[in-house]
């Protein structure tokens, strides 16, 4: 029986002309066709694992449960070969678009990409050591954590740290776009937003985590404790900020921020071993060792 609509002969056909059209008229920023190569979120996931994998042998890919050191010796020169190869052409595509060059086979972003993934491979086992305090500091302040296994499989927290640190590793070595890559897959896995130029000190605990949002130029000393829901942000503005001005407060060591609360402005302060109570919305610096809570008439400072 006919419904009484009329269907287009070729519905797909007119969708794919209208698009075409759409893509000759639109702004280039919407679209980019025959050009350079831009990075892949594929490759850089694959990037992200390949480091864990050496970071975390035995936690992270290919189980390791029974191999001789010989078999262990050729499944990390395996790793870092392929790492090396995979990283160094996604940072050649991230540097080559950010300078905005035409064309594939620059020398001058080749030539940074072999620097910064040289620099970077060096820099595994210190990011390693930094992370293991990461590690320790979960264990000491999550009694519900069994062991460190626990952590490295199972905490949202730890997993946005571990990326967190390879891709400030990266950005301080001078690629951008790739890090800024990697710390969004994380954010996309599990909800806690870190840009990668963040300066974030030793022994980092984030609990449980979800909603946690960490911006570019925040500075964040040792042995600091943050839970879910936190924001440390910028105040709002008119128009784009200058580079290098510093938007995102600082949080010295041993502060403990508690779920949902929200700290903004690069002039904001958190002095040491200040415990900011949650939901409390901060917008001026708290002396060291003051408690903020939501509710003044329970205790310490205007929040």
């Amino acid at each position: 029986m006919a419904s009484g609509r009329e269907e287009p002969k070729d519905l797909a056909g007119a969708v794919v002309e209208e698009l075409m059209d759409s893509y000759r008229t639109a702004s280039g920023a919407m679209q980019h066709v025959n050009a350079y190569e831009l990075p892949s979120m594929e490759h850089v996931a694959k990037i992200v694992d390949q480091c864990r994998a050496l970071i975390f042998p035995g936690f992270v890919g290919r189980s390791l449960a029974r191999v001789t050191e010989s078999e262990l010796r050729d499944f990390v020169r395996e790793r870092v070969d392929e790492l090396t190869r995979v990283l160094r052409r996604q940072l050649y595509r991230g540097l080559h678009h950010s300078n905005e060059r035409i064309g594939d086979d620059c020398p001058t972003c080749l030539g940074k990409a072999d620097v910064i993934t040289q620099a970077f491979l060096a820099r595994l086992v210190p990011i390693r050591q930094v992370l293991a305090l990461d590690i320790d500091a979960h264990a000491a302040g999550d009694p519900a954590a069994s062991d460190t296994d626990e952590i490295i499989f199972c905490y949202p927290g730890m997993y946005a740290i571990t990326v967190y640190r390879i891709a400030h590793e990266l950005h301080g070595l001078g690629a951008k776009l790739i890090p800024r890559m990697m710390t969004e897959l994380a954010h996309q896995q599990v909800g806690i937003d870190i840009h990668p130029g963040a300066t974030i000190g030793r022994s980092f605990f984030i609990d449980h985590g979800t909603g946690v949002v960490i911006g570019e130029t925040t500075v964040i000393g040792d042995h600091v404790r943050v839970y879910q829901g936190v924001t440390l942000g910028a105040l709002s503005v008119q128009g784009r900020h200058e580079r290098g001005v510093k938007r995102h407060p600082t949080i010295e060591d041993e502060v403990v921020i508690y779920a949902g609360a929200t700290i903004l402005g690069g002039d904001t302060v958190v002095g040491r071993g200040a415990v900011i109570g949650g939901n409390c919305w901060i917008t001026s610096s708290v002396r060291a060792g003051d408690v903020v809570m939501a509710d003044q008439r329970t205790q310490g400072r205007r929040a």
